[in-house]
């Protein structure tokens, strides 16, 4: 509109509105107020309505954890520190979903065969390393062969045993197996080496390879910085958003992994300020910072934690009404509340939990469970039970005292001495052997030299428990520990491992625990939670079940701390 048009319009209304009475300017004022706020009330309630918060990208998060790491290496990680940068820093095939199914992370795609023995998964397009090398299927095989190759001495070896690998094209791998295999899939979360950096190294040098610091890979986050002390040992790793990764740059700009020597240093850094999160604290300091107003965020672990009866190292055992009492005076409720405070669930077989139900611990019943059987008090005020003579076997005196061996963790040191109270009030004598986590691997849990063992078992995500009770895993390098053998449960677990229906698989599980149940080869205690102090201005946090801490990170690229309000039509952008 021409300046000049304007100035006479307003010169015009101007003239108008002066005409006007007093009263009809009042009027006309009164309305005018109360056409605006009207104006206002409807954009305001059209914003409501139509405006949404969405994440959006900033901010940071600095964590803690105990030990430095050393492998940053899908393939060679061990410590706890190893495999949480390995998760932030590699990524696979397919990846850990927040409701703990699978999705495609490098793969756009993948199928399985109608005999579920080949895997067939596709790239997708434009694929990058954090060093801007493109990924292809040449570096999933190359990765794949070295998890393979004896000479690595990947802790991943074991899942590859047996699988054949063909390259179809520069997208695609294919991994056929030799017998179906259900669980499968999870060995595609294995992180990607990227063989330009590492093809001209030998298996035996593997180890000390520089990358396995300075690590280079495809994940969510690429390595910044690496701070060391005086001697050269890292004692932070920071870690900046790699905008190419397969699933989206994540939200989060920065995070920075600090190391410490132990948790009360980690404590100490996290009271005062210096980072923001940590995790795998003892559940009594858990509760006090809790209590203190942090925030703990829980996830379940499938990890079942048992005494072990080794029926061939203790002929005590043997006796089933031994095994019953000695289960029915097992006090789950008291540790769980005393020891876990609360951030454990009971258990009373590999899945069945109590469901928040207390659980039965009952002395008297035990005890006359015992003297029923013919067991008395001797004058040393332990059990003991003489059998009559036969033809073949003179009578003989058994008495019910035997060891039980764990490891020098102070939850499982608390819960042996309860144990052993229990026990000890049962009639029986105990002997409490504490060993080192690897002295109680190498020289007490592969050769068996136990008479009962509390330890616990990682069951894997989707719980499978051949490992643990096949008859065929009673020797090392076997998991079953508690030396069982029954030919049913050996049936319902091969029956099981061969079916890919999820339904019909769980059945026979269930089956094979209600026989295990019955025969009480171990006395089941707790399954523990995981326990990870977060900010609350930390968003967007889903944790899966998790076979392992590092499994924290797997959708980390979904976290967030800044958020900004948008049209609901643009709100899909940022998802």
């Amino acid at each position: 509109m021409p300046s000049k048009l304007k100035t006479v319009l307003f010169k015009e209304t101007r003239f108008a509105f002066d005409s006007l009475p007093p009263r009809l300017k009042a009027l006309f004022v009164v309305l005018f107020i109360f056409f605006v706020g009207s104006l206002g009330v409807l954009v305001w309630r059209l914003n409501q309505n139509f405006i949404v918060t969405v994440p959006t990208e900033g901010g940071s998060l600095t964590e803690g954890v105990i030990g430095p790491a050393r492998f940053v290496n899908p393939l060679l990680a061990v410590s706890d520190a190893d495999r949480d940068l390995t998760s932030l820093v590699y990524s696979g095939l397919v990846r850990v979903g927040p409701k703990g199914n699978f999705i495609p992370d490098l793969a756009k795609s993948y199928e399985v065969s109608e005999d579920k023995l080949t895997y067939t998964f596709h790239l997708k397009d434009n694929l990058r390393f954090h060093d801007g090398a493109p990924l292809t299927a040449d570096d999933v095989r190359f990765t794949i062969e070295k998890a393979m190759d004896p000479a690595v001495k990947s802790a991943k070896r074991a899942n590859w045993n047996g699988v054949s690998i063909e390259q179809p094209g520069p997208k695609t791998i294919q991994l056929t197996l030799k017998k179906p295999y259900p669980a499968f899939l999870e060995n595609a979360t294995l992180g990607v080496l990227p063989s330009h950096l590492w093809q001209n190294t030998s298996a035996e040098s593997f180890p000390l390879h520089e990358q396995n610091l300075e690590a280079i890979g495809s994940g969510p986050y690429k390595l910044s910085k690496i701070t060391k002390d005086s001697n050269g040992i890292p004692t932070a790793y920071e870690l900046k958003a790699f905008s190419d990764f397969a699933l989206g740059k994540p939200r989060l700009e920065k995070i920075t992994i600090g190391f410490y020597k132990n948790e009360e240093e980690l404590v100490e850094a996290y009271k005062n300020g210096q980072i923001d999160s940590l995790s795998s604290l003892s559940p009594a300091l858990v509760k006090e910072l809790e209590e203190s107003g942090q925030r703990v965020v829980k996830s379940t672990l499938p990890r079942v934690f048992a005494v072990f009866f080794n029926q061939n190292h203790n002929s005590v055992f043997l006796d089933a009404t031994v095994r019953k009492a000695l289960n029915l005076a097992v006090p789950r409720q008291e540790i769980v509340e005393n020891i876990f405070h609360g951030y454990a669930e009971p258990l009373e077989g590999i899945f069945t939990s109590t469901n928040g139900e207390p659980t039965k611990t009952d002395l008297a019943a035990a005890k006359k469970m015992l003297t029923d059987a013919g067991w008395k008090l001797n004058d040393q005020g332990v059990m003991q039970k003489t059998t009559k003579a036969s033809k073949d076997k003179p009578a003989a005196t058994q008495v019910l005292t035997f060891s039980l061996a764990t490891s020098n963790i102070e939850e499982l040191k608390q819960i042996a001495e309860k144990l052993k109270a229990n026990w000890t009030a049962l009639g029986a004598k105990v002997e409490i052997e504490i060993y080192e986590s690897n002295d109680l691997n190498q020289n007490v849990i592969k050769p068996r030299k136990y008479d009962a063992l509390l330890f616990g078992e990682v069951m894997g995500r989707d719980s499978n428990p051949y490992p643990f009770w096949h008859s065929s895993q009673r020797t090392d390098p076997g998991l079953n520990i508690a030396m069982y053998t029954n030919a049913k449960v050996d049936r319902l677990l091969e029956e099981a491992r061969q079916t890919s229906d999820l339904e019909e698989r769980n059945k026979k599980y269930f089956e094979a625990e209600t026989e295990i149940k019955k025969d009480q080869p171990v006395a089941f205690i707790y399954s523990p939670y995981f326990l990870y102090l977060l900010p609350s201005n930390i968003m967007g946090v889903s944790l899966p079940t998790l076979t392992n801490p590092a499994e924290r990170f797997v959708n980390i690229h979904k976290w967030y701390v800044r958020t900004d309000k948008v049209w609901k039509i643009f709100a899909n952008l940022y998802k």
